[in-house]
């Protein structure tokens, strides 16, 4: 590591310390020729990934835009902000352990509308609604019918479909 003061490559480590929830590794280091402290922080260094859009654009994934539409599918749900980071968490996660560097935006909205099945029934509507484009009321109660078979407990809700004119 060199030296910001005086450009030595010779340091030796002081400190060390998990920082960024982890993320990163913090280290407080001091220069062996000219005694100058200072810090460093090491990242493991992740390759950008390509998103492939419906319109056939490309642009790089955005983990704050994906978080964005989540939040705003998720208003008045009830659901945490933290653990719709944490959705967001999994999948960027997932997306890096992948051997290609471009995926679909369809494979990620599948990849959201999987973890938000789990955690809240409006939400996934919601999320649905906008990410498959629906167009009426049927898109709607053909969501709320995948819902109701991946869901065995949920048969009063097939029952209300039903009811709905």
């Amino acid at each position: 590591m060199q030296c910001p003061s005086c450009q030595h490559t010779d340091s030796r480590v002081l400190e060390s310390r998990a920082a960024d929830s982890g993320r990163s590794v913090r280290r407080r280091r001091e220069c062996l020729n000219c005694d100058f402290r200072f810090t460093t922080y090491e990242r493991v260094e992740t390759v950008p990934i390509t998103v492939l859009k419906r319109n056939g654009h490309r642009e790089t994934f955005n983990r704050s835009k994906l978080l964005h539409g989540l939040l705003r599918a998720c208003e008045k749900t009830g659901l945490a902000p933290t653990s719709l980071e944490l959705v967001v968490d999994e999948i960027e996660i997932s997306l890096q352990q992948r051997a290609g560097r471009e995926v679909s935006s369809n494979e990620i909205g599948e990849m959201v509308l999987q973890q938000l099945r789990e955690m809240s029934d409006v939400a996934y509507v919601r999320f649905a609604s906008v990410y498959r484009q629906f167009k009426s009321v049927s898109d709607f109660v053909s969501a709320l019918e995948v819902l109701g078979e991946t869901k065995p407990n949920r048969g009063k809700t097939r029952a209300t479909l039903a009811a709905v004119p």
